[in-house]
């Protein structure tokens, strides 16, 4: 179990069950449907399908903002049922969430000082002089100025603000990152930008990544291996250069040949 940064046995999520107002039986959907996999300590494992196949959902209960129907989580070698007792802080130091739409998950009304002394301060106890000398640390790893600290998550582009988006969740100095189509809405021409840096992230900070993503050419940009997800169910889970080379399901081939080329911007 050690070695795993995630391991998930037999996990299901399913909506609508019971009765409704009416009395009538409501239409039960399994969003995520018994999928066994586990995310190895220091790789990218890639969670790949389209709009409804259930990735997202997975990611949403790897961090704890979905409850499991049924199954068994892991996060770091410790059972998340009792991270879950535990509170959403326990989840917080152990894994962190980049959403897809970076200004959305930034606080509008506060600096991005105040939302990066959030985790620094409540989730590992930092002063005052120690959070400043943190933040400059984070901005530059992830190549933002040091006067970021007293803007507004508007005056950023996308990029950036996924940039900052990255540094809060680093802040946290937790060492699993779930990355939920973490470039989807970024322009073309910063895409590959942010995925060179998350590249660079993980080798510096030792990190292991669940990339949730529909665009096998971000997959096979950044990824070790990929399990590629269909109503529910992982259909095929492979080391991504044999994804891509031999693809055994005839969904993962389909996904291929409709991936776009992911173009770098000078």
């Amino acid at each position: 179990m050690t070695d795993n940064a995630i391991q998930v046995r037999e996990l299901t999520k399913t909506f609508g069950e019971g009765r409704s107002f009416l009395g009538r039986e409501r239409h039960v959907v399994r969003a995520v449907d018994g999928i066994s996999l586990a995310l190895r300590s220091g790789e990218t494992l890639a969670v790949v399908g389209e709009s409804g196949s259930g990735k997202s959902t997975l990611a949403r209960m790897l961090v704890g903002l979905e409850e499991p129907t049924s199954g068994e989580m892991f996060i770091a070698g410790r059972d998340a049922a009792g991270l879950r007792r535990r509170g959403p802080r326990a989840f917080g130091k152990i894994v962190q969430y980049v959403f897809q739409d970076p200004v959305a998950s930034l606080n509008p009304r506060r600096t991005i000082q105040d939302i990066l002394e959030v985790p620094l301060k409540l989730l590992n106890g930092y002063d005052a002089g120690r959070r400043r000398a943190r933040m400059t640390e984070l901005l530059d790893a992830v190549h933002m100025p040091a006067d970021t600290l007293n803007r507004y998550p508007h005056e950023f582009s996308g990029g950036q603000a996924q940039r900052i988006a990255i540094a809060r969740a680093l802040a946290a100095e937790a060492q699993i990152l779930i990355l939920d189509e973490p470039v989807s809405a970024l322009d073309v021409s910063v895409q590959a930008q942010v995925l060179l840096l998350l590249q660079d992230l993980k080798r510096r900070f030792g990190l292991s990544y669940l990339l949730i993503s529909h665009d096998l050419a971000v997959v096979e940009a950044i990824s070790d291996r990929v399990a590629v997800m269909l109503l529910g169910k992982v259909v095929e889970e492979a080391p991504v250069q044999e994804v891509f080379a031999r693809p055994q399901n005839a969904y993962t081939r389909q996904l291929i040949a409709s991936a776009p080329k992911l173009r770098a911007s000078e």
